[in-house]
């Protein structure tokens, strides 16, 4: 599948490049949202899963071309796939910087996992720059001219982990990461163009996890103007429901 060349691009264009769970439920990558701005802006990244390089590979979304990596929490089914990222970056000849934006404690973090990962390979001179910017709870901020709010939900990671609403390019784009139910995922998403929703299980109570009966419960509550699921486990692959939520897949394309 070939990405929409940037020059010719006048809509926001959203790809899931990967919107599996972390075990690779039904052959999927793990989380990693494209998105490419119009006017020749810098693509984006909502999140990325230690599949990530491969699955923007796959699609032919140049990983060089990614100006910003939004990382919601600090697992690594969406944070792991940044040592590839930065490694891939500096084996291709990249020149731009990169600035990724998380939770705090994510500077540490990467660092720690570049070195576990590839010893030595955070200290590595780089011709282009790394920008890691800790974004908090509850604030509102501009990350590489993108405006960026944030949430603290339910999901242990080690650090806070975070529902995100980006304003990019004149468009709202709401992120729930993962997280059980929390009343603050209906002031994220409010009035959003699109909420991006984990829907880990159909109904089990899973801890720390969005089922698609959370939303089902709180749907008219919910006032983004479209709902996407994720992040869905074989429970929720095996039983599609096509009344219910639009559900993505690898490889899906919107144009907002």
């Amino acid at each position: 599948m070939a990405a929409v060349p940037a020059a010719e691009n006048r809509e926001l264009t959203l790809t899931f490049a990967g919107s599996g769970d972390a075990f690779g439920s039904g052959g999927r990558y793990q989380a990693c949202i494209h998105l490419q701005p119009g006017h020749g802006l810098a693509s984006v990244l909502l999140d990325c899963g230690a599949t990530s390089l491969s699955a923007l590979k796959h699609l032919r979304l140049n990983p060089g071309e990614v100006g910003a990596v939004f990382v919601s929490h600090l697992h690594g089914d969406h944070f792991g796939g940044l040592p590839f990222l930065i490694l891939d970056g500096q084996f291709s000849g990249r020149t731009s910087p990169l600035t990724i934006a998380g939770p705090p404690g994510i500077t540490g973090r990467l660092t720690d996992t570049m070195e576990c990962l590839f010893p030595g390979s955070s200290r590595t001179p780089r011709r282009f720059d790394i920008r890691a910017i800790e974004i908090k709870p509850g604030a509102t901020t501009t990350v590489a001219g993108i405006g960026v709010t944030a949430w603290e939900v339910n999901h242990p990671s080690g650090a806070p982990a975070l529902a995100l609403r980006l304003d990019i390019d004149g468009k709202t784009i709401a992120y729930t990461g993962d997280t059980a139910w929390t009343d603050t995922l209906l002031e994220c998403s409010a009035g959003a163009d699109l909420l991006i929703a984990e829907a880990y299980y159909r109904d089990k109570n899973i801890p720390y996890h969005l089922r698609q009966s959370d939303l089902h419960t709180h749907r008219e509550q919910l006032t983004a103007k479209r709902i996407v699921l994720t992040h869905m486990s074989a429970d929720m692959l095996d039983h599609p429901d096509p009344t219910a939520f639009q559900a993505a897949h690898d490889g899906l394309t919107l144009s907002l």
